[in-house]
C-alpha cells in the first residue's frame, strides 16, 4: 500500500503541472488583463498631459514588476514561483490573496460539509430501498420525484425559493448572507442557530440535485449486485431480506458511490457560483467569479489549483476506499 501511495503522489506532480499550464494559458487568452482594471480610471483622473504621462509610467512600472510584458513561458514561470512561495497577490490592491481567500474557504467548507453529509445520508437509504423492491410502488414514486428534482435548474430553484419562502413576515426565511447583521451580539448557541436559519435555502439548493443523482446511482449499483450469483445463493439459503441487502449486496453496491466521491470532494471547497451569488454568500464560488471579472489572475489560479489538487486526492481516496470496502480488490488491480 505504501508503494502504491508514493507512486500515485509522485504522478500527481506532472498532472498538476499540466493543469496549471493549461489553466494559465486559457486565462491569458481571455481579453483584458490586471493593468486595465487597476488603471482604468487613473488615466481619466487628471486633465493635463503630465497626469497622462505619470499614468503611463505607472503602468509601465507595474507591467515590468509583474512580468506582464514578458512571453507567456516567462509569465508562467513567475506565477509558479509566486505560487510555491505563497506570494500570490491581488494585482489591483497588491495585497496577498490568502488573506481574503481564507475566510471564503472556511465559509464554503462549512456550508458544503453539511450538504455533503445530507446528500449521502439521504441518497443511500433511498437507493437501497428502491433496489430492494425495484419497480414497486415506492420505487416508482421515488424515481418520479427524484427525476423531477434532478431536472430543476439550480438558479431557477434558488430564485423561486426566494420568491415563495421569503418576505416581511416574522417566520420568513432570510435570503442574504449566512448570518444576521448583529449576529456578533448573540451567544454562541444563538450564532449557531442564526447560521442554520440563514443556511436553510442555500443548503436546500445545493443538496437536492446531488441527492437525486447519487440515489439513482446507488439504486443502479445495488440492482446490478442483487443479480449476482452470490446474492442469489444467499436468498436460496433463506437469509432474511435485510441481511441479503445490507450485508451481502451493500458492500459491492457502494462502488459507484465511491467513484462519485472523487468529483464531489472538490465541490466541497470549490463552492457553487450560482448559489453563492444569488444568496450573497462570501464563499469560494463567489470569490472566484468576482476575481475572474476583475482579471485577478492569481486569485483565479489559486482557486483552480485548489480544485485540481482536491480532485486528484479525491481519486486517490476513492481507490483506497475501494480496498477498504472490499478487501478482495487489491491496490495492484487499481492500476496507477
Amino acid at each position: 500500500m505504501a508503494t502504491y501511495l508514493i507512486r500515485r503522489l509522485l504522478l500527481m506532480i506532472p498532472t498538476i503541472a499540466g493543469i496549471l499550464a493549461v489553466s494559465f494559458l486559457v486565462i491569458k487568452l481571455a481579453p483584458g488583463d490586471p493593468t486595465a482594471s487597476k488603471f482604468s480610471s487613473a488615466g481619466q483622473a487628471g486633465a493635463g498631459l503630465d497626469a497622462q504621462r505619470g499614468t503611463e509610467q505607472a503602468i509601465k512600472r507595474f507591467r515590468e514588476k509583474y512580468k506582464l510584458d514578458e512571453p507567456l513561458p516567462v509569465q508562467f514561470g513567475y506565477f509558479v514561483k509566486r505560487l510555491t512561495t505563497g506570494d500570490l497577490i491581488f494585482f489591483n490592491t497588491e495585497t496577498p490573496v490568502w488573506k481574503e481567500m481564507k475566510p471564503a474557504l472556511i465559509v464554503t467548507a462549512q456550508l458544503n460539509a453539511v450538504v455533503f453529509v445530507l446528500v449521502y445520508i439521504i441518497a443511500i437509504p433511498i437507493g437501497i430501498q428502491s433496489a430492494a423492491r425495484p419497480n414497486g410502488p415506492l420505487d416508482r414514486v421515488s424515481s418520479l420525484f427524484l427525476f423531477m428534482l434532478y431536472s430543476l435548474p439550480t438558479f431557477w430553484t434558488a430564485e423561486m425559493l426566494r420568491l415563495w419562502l421569503t418576505g416581511p413576515g416574522e417566520w420568513q426565511l432570510p435570503v442574504l448572507n449566512l448570518h444576521s447583521d448583529n449576529y456578533k451580539e448573540f451567544s454562541y448557541l444563538g450564532q449557531v442557530a442564526d447560521w442554520w436559519w440563514h443556511a436553510i435555502l442555500p443548503i436546500t439548493c445545493l443538496t437536492y440535485g446531488g441527492m437525486a443523482y447519487i440515489s439513482r446511482q446507488m439504486r443502479a449499483g445495488m440492482i446490478e449486485v442483487m443479480r449476482q450469483d452470490y446474492v442469489r445463493t444467499a436468498w436460496a439459503k433463506g437469509c432474511p431480506e435485510w441481511r441479503v441487502v445490507l450485508v451481502h449486496a451493500l458492500r459491492n453496491g457502494l462502488f459507484p458511490i465511491i467513484t462519485l466521491f472523487a468529483s464531489l470532494l472538490p465541490f466541497l471547497i470549490g463552492g457553487s457560483v450560482i448559489v453563492e451569488v444569488i444568496f450573497n454568500i462570501d464563499g469560494m464560488g463567489k470569490f472566484a467569479f468576482e476575481n475572474m471579472l476583475r482579471r485577478e489572475y492569481d486569485a483565479v489560479m489559486a482557486s483552480l489549483v485548489l480544485s485540481a489538487v482536491l480532485t486528484l486526492f479525491g481519486i486517490l481516496l476513492s481507490d483506497i476506499l475501494y480496498v477498504l470496502v472490499n478487501p478482495q480488490v487489491s491496490f495492484d488491480k487499481r492500476g496507477g
